[in-house]
């Protein structure tokens, strides 16, 4: 018992020691911990110090960057800024397909004043690892060799430009919507309804043509237009009768200073709101609602040279007399314009002023442009004098509210120069922005088509030059279209093509032959026609 009473104590002293043992080298670690974090900060301090002196005198770009897709890695700011650049301008200039359907038109980058935030982006990839304190920069330049960057780089363009191009692409758009419209026939208001159709649905074509600048490292691109099925509203009578109802006044010149003071021819309904309510209640295309006419006693007709001493400028156009359809439609639209007065401040509406062009308003068919070809359709040729308008107004120094190109050069005016008209859809005006009322004189006989504006000189009066440059021409291309009436491999051209171009104009002021100002009015861009033949089949 004895015995294994001293193992027993043996033991424990054993174990007692073991433990303590154990306790002294858990302290032991315990006092070297600090010892250890202390040294691996200082390694850490020392690679980073190490890692930064390697990089402090880097003028590149680090690895793995890149700018909207073009890697920039290794390249100073001026060699990524080139290589942007040379990327960017390519894409600037390519030309984005638009189609729907058979009708098929173009934009580029440049038509709506769009530009890169280069600097700003070269800036962004270059200051990577470079702005921050050491561990900031050193830790950028790591992640950025494991992970790389991707920096995106801000467009600009003008808001208006693109809603411009839109409004152009949509009016010639075929089987587009037409809104309903009205204009004034001797004592009668002819309302006309508009049609359902097609419009685009503009803000997702943005986003498409948007997108599509921005993605730099394609070419070719080819976007589908959207459309949607829409109607014409309700024909809002009130609104129209307060928009042509006038009260009847004589015209006079007051002096000191000299104020010519037009006639007011009086208009308004020649029935009761209720009556005329009743009428726009059949289904019918066309409604005719009666006017009461109230001539004033003397006009600016009667007050002669007094009121129109002065031509202030003139245009002429030339068209082919032996094409007689064409040539009616040019002479009647221009006596349709003959004579027409604008006050200071008033707005001439080719549109409302020429009337819906009509077999029953002595219109005839004539080529015009239509779907991205040239067909025969009533008015055809009216556009001619709606251009020689645009540019007499033009050289009247007078201010422009709405004007559209066509869809491809015309033969009777330079580029840039030309204004297109659709009965429902595209217009032209323009405002008398002068201090005194204008006269137009329109004359269109023998193959020639002259518009003149006559007023009263102002105290400063400008010389004004017109100036078109051809920024870039644009190649048409061939269509085969088979035909089996033709013998097999027998080829006729049904359409001749036409290359198409890009331009600016602008509207040059000048006195005592000194440049005042030089103003651009336009960035157009005009389709190359598709030349077509017809081929033979079996």
């Amino acid at each position: 018992m004895r015995g294994r009473a001293r193992r027993n104590s043996r033991a424990n002293r054993n174990n007692k020691k073991n433990e303590w043992k154990k306790i002294k080298g858990k302290i032991k670690n315990i006092k070297h911990e600090p010892l250890l974090i202390i040294c691996f900060v200082c390694v850490l301090v020392l690679f980073s110090l190490i890692f930064a002196l390697i990089n402090i005198n880097n003028e590149k770009i680090y690895k793995n960057i890149s700018i909207m897709g073009i890697d920039v890695s290794n390249l100073t700011q001026e060699e990524a800024r080139k290589k942007l650049n040379d990327v960017i301008n390519g894409k600037l200039k390519e030309e984005l397909i638009l189609k729907k359907d058979d009708y098929e038109t173009s934009i580029n980058a440049n038509q709506i004043e769009a530009t890169f935030d280069i600097d700003v982006a070269v800036n962004k990839a270059y200051n990577i690892g470079k702005d921050g304190n050491i561990v900031t920069n050193n830790y950028g330049i790591l992640s950025t060799i494991l992970f790389g960057r991707k920096i995106d780089c801000d467009l600009n363009y003008s808001e208006e430009a693109l809603n411009k191009k839109i409004t152009e692409i949509s009016a010639k758009l075929p089987w587009s919507k037409v809104d309903n419209s009205y204009y004034i026939e001797d004592d009668e208001l002819i309302i006309v309804k508009g049609t359902e159709g097609i419009q685009i649905q503009n803000e997702v074509l943005k986003d498409s043509i948007i997108n599509a600048i921005k993605n730099v490292n394609t070419k070719n691109d080819i976007i589908t237009i959207p459309t949607e099925i829409a109607k014409p509203g309700e024909i809002n009578l009130s609104e129209i009768r307060n928009e042509i109802y006038k009260e009847v006044q004589d015209a006079y010149i007051s002096e000191n200073p000299t104020t010519v003071h037009a006639d007011v021819t009086g208009v308004d309904l020649g029935i009761s709101m209720e009556e005329a309510k009743q009428i726009l209640s059949e289904d019918k295309k066309e409604y005719v609602i009666p006017l009461k006419i109230t001539k004033p006693k003397k006009t600016l007709s009667d007050l002669g040279k007094e009121a129109f001493p002065n031509k202030l400028a003139t245009y002429s156009t030339r068209y082919n007399p032996i094409n007689k359809n064409r040539s009616n439609n040019v002479e009647l639209s221009a006596k349709k314009i003959n004579g027409i007065i604008l006050m200071p401040g008033e707005t001439f509406s080719y549109n409302k002023t020429v009337g819906e062009r009509t077999i029953s308003e002595g219109y005839k068919e004539a080529g015009a442009y239509a779907g991205g070809r040239v067909v025969q359709d009533v008015g055809g040729g009216i556009c001619q004098t709606s251009s020689t308008l645009y540019n007499v107004a033009l050289l009247a120094n007078l201010e422009i509210v709405d004007r559209t190109n066509h869809q491809f050069l015309t033969s009777y005016i330079p580029e840039g120069r030309d204004a297109t008209v659709t009965w429902g859809g595209i217009d032209f005006k323009f405002k008398n922005t002068r201090k005194y009322p204008i006269k137009i004189e329109a004359r269109a006989k023998n193959g020639v088509c002259t518009m003149s504006v006559y007023g009263i000189k102002e105290e400063k009066e400008y010389d004004v030059e017109i100036q078109s440059i051809v920024k870039s021409y644009l190649p048409y291309t061939t269509k085969y279209v088979d035909d089996t009436s033709l013998e097999k491999g027998q080829e006729v051209i049904e359409q001749f093509g036409y290359e198409g171009c890009t331009c600016e104009t602008y509207r040059i002021l000048k006195l005592n032959n000194r440049v005042i100002s030089k103003t651009l009015l336009s960035k157009d861009t005009y389709d190359p026609m598709t030349k077509i033949i017809r081929k033979g089949i079996d």
